[in-house]
């Protein structure tokens, strides 16, 4: 048996698209017949990934700043009058102790991490219940749940987003909108960054033994994105390998 995804006629948008898992998503709904707009902090980067995805859009936007995120979502709906799928990916790392962290880096990981969904999500709203549907997917992590020592601002959003994913599923259900997270552990930037040490240890405690190809992420996003899961929403699933057991 072999799964496939057809998101033809849809309109596909991914935050922190530049590279790991938002790329990955941007070429794999692009693959299933989706018009994908690639959506980061560089521009540069983002250009190049959407030159490789013929007719795929690119924008670069700043997630803190609500103007930006507005205009973006209205460039959207004016290309193709649609949003039919937000991935919410978006990211910064500021890995610190708690006593070594300071205001600016504290502020600037929630505004990215947390403020950014809520931001795309609220200006996304009025055209998902025009519609009488949309898929909202926020990206969480391990960290979020459980925590993780020098990752204090981090684990904090990631732990909003799993609040604000729960909140914003019973607010928008009744619109024909479903919201879920995933909690991905994949080969990401973040990963590879790790010294040969960490990532041994930390590999130890994933009972699939490997971190996933970010492509292997995909797969969760396409269902959680698609019509099949039109139940599913306020979840959050975990794609990493047994990790979270």
């Amino acid at each position: 048996m072999h799964v496939t995804y057809d998101f033809t006629g849809s309109t596909v948008v991914v935050t922190g698209a530049g590279r790991g898992i938002g790329l990955a998503a941007a070429r794999f709904f692009h693959g299933a017949g989706a018009v994908v707009w690639l959506v980061g902090r560089d521009g540069a980067r983002l250009k190049e990934a959407a030159d490789d995805l013929e007719g795929a859009r690119f924008a670069e936007v700043d997630v803190t700043r609500t103007a930006e995120v507005e205009s973006v979502v209205a460039d959207v709906v004016a290309d193709t009058g649609r949003i039919d799928v937000l991935i919410n990916n978006a990211g910064i790392l500021r890995d610190r102790m708690l006593w070594n962290l300071s205001d600016e880096d504290w502020d600037s990981v929630l505004a990215v991490h947390l403020g950014g969904p809520f931001r795309f999500v609220r200006a996304c709203t009025p055209h998902f219940r025009r519609q009488g549907r949309g898929r909202v997917i926020n990206v969480t992590s391990y960290a979020g749940i459980h925590g993780n020592a020098g990752q204090t601002a981090y684990s904090a959003a990631k732990s909003g987003i799993i609040g604000f994913t729960k909140t914003a599923a019973k607010e928008l259900v009744r619109f024909g909108v479903t919201v879920n997270a995933i909690s991905p552990v994949a080969e990401t930037r973040m990963i590879s960054s790790l010294p040969d040490e960490r990532r041994e240890s930390l590999k130890s405690i994933i009972p699939a033994g490997y971190f996933a190809p970010a492509g292997e992420i995909s797969w969760a996003l396409a269902y959680l994105a698609s019509d099949q899961a039109g139940y599913v929403t306020g979840t959050v699933l975990p794609v990493d390998g047994g990790m979270s057991i």
